[in-house]
């Protein structure tokens, strides 16, 4: 999250974190606006709080905890728990297509293919700028 709070302040503006205590890697960012920045106990409660705000998501590599995220909104979603649209992109091409082989999932009928067009994969800024901005303009 350093990058996106590093470029939100170098752009004068404000930005958030929602952080969670764990006995590492818990010190805020020094990006963040103080006033914005928020820690949580539960994961739960961190996750309601992000995508209830979150308009799109855009997911850069990461480990367990990016995984278990990207996998709970992406099945409250499908599920229709979450109703509102939220353009979700992948981000890293290589990453996610050498981590997770979608097409297995689909292959193997644990997922529908269109359950392959509630998220978009890209390494390319322009692409995922593009996708969450058309997604959130249409109707």
């Amino acid at each position: 999250m350093i990058a996106a709070n590093r470029g939100a302040s170098e752009a004068d503006g404000k930005n958030s974190a929602l952080r969670i205590s764990l006995p590492f890697e818990n010190i805020p960012n020094p990006y963040v606006s103080p006033e914005l920045d928020f820690e949580f106990h539960y994961f739960f409660t961190r996750k309601f709080w992000f995508s209830y705000l979150a308009k799109a998501l855009v997911i850069m590599p990461g480990g367990f905890g990016t995984l278990d995220e990207f996998f709970e909104i992406l099945t409250l979603i499908q599920t229709g728990k979450i109703k509102k649209k939220m353009p979700i992109v992948l981000f890293g091409e290589e990453y996610w297509n050498k981590l997770i082989n979608f097409e297995t999932l689909v292959e193997f009928g644990t997922i529908n293919r269109e359950d392959l067009d509630l998220f978009f994969l890209t390494s390319n800024v322009d692409e995922a700028y593009k996708y969450i901005v058309s997604n959130l303009s249409s109707k």
